[in-house]
């Protein structure tokens, strides 16, 4: 074996791993869930036609609100862990807009100071309803 394969594999690891690095974009976050009423919201006020017909939607947590820049972002969320194991649905990944601050939103939700809080719908689309938690991967889209 010639001393040249060995760098040969080494270049090939490292461009594999630069090729892995730039092909994650997400952030890492936890979510809670919100029942109705969502009405009205902190970005759209009162108005009906601001919550997509799939229902996935979400309020942004201290984290991505940016003083109210986030209403409308649509982001790529899925649960990839929770306190019990077989909460989240595998392999799921929804995406949701952005309609109101989670330091706002008028009802209880499952739990304080997440990254966002989802919809009824969202939040049982990618894990097990019963959680009051969940930890996400999400990206902007």
């Amino acid at each position: 074996m010639s001393r040249a394969q060995p760098h040969k594999w080494i270049s090939l690891l490292i461009l594999f791993l630069v090729h892995l690095l730039h092909t994650s974009h997400a952030d890492v976050g936890s979510a809670a869930q919100y029942p109705p009423p969502y009405l009205p919201t902190a970005c759209y006020g009162s108005d009906p036609s601001q919550f997509p017909s799939s229902n996935l939607f979400a309020a942004a947590g201290d984290g991505i609100w940016d003083n109210g820049a986030s209403c409308g972002r649509q982001y790529l969320v899925r649960c990839i862990s929770a306190a019990r194991t077989g909460t989240c649905v595998p392999d799921k990944t929804i995406q949701i807009r952005i309609v109101d601050y989670a330091g706002s939103v008028n009802s209880q939700p499952s739990a304080s100071a997440t990254t966002m809080v989802l919809s009824q719908t969202a939040f049982g689309a990618i894990a097990n309803s019963s959680a009051e938690s969940i930890n996400i991967e999400f990206q902007q889209v």
